[in-house]
């Protein structure tokens, strides 16, 4: 669905089980967007929740590199997590 951005859109190595898909806004560049829980579940493969969450916060969600940086969400409904 993007094919103008298909070598734009930058994907998070190691975290292709929590993509779940493209996120856009007004103003901003299509990105991909991950799980934010997932991608910890991930991490807690090879480390405790602890180490997964400071290494995701500091090494991840912090890491900027340009205008198509993927995106974390944290999935609620209905005030829960889901």
């Amino acid at each position: 669905n993007y094919p103008d951005y298909m070598d734009k859109i930058l994907l998070a190595d190691g975290f292709e089980d929590a993509f779940i898909g493209v996120v856009q806004s007004f103003g901003t560049e299509p990105k991909a967007c991950y799980n934010y829980d997932a991608c910890i579940d991930i991490l807690m493969k090879d480390m405790d929740e602890g180490e997964a969450l400071e290494y995701f916060e500091f090494n991840v969600t912090q890491a900027y590199v340009g205008e198509h940086t993927p995106a974390f969400i944290k999935l609620y409904l209905g005030g829960q997590k889901l």
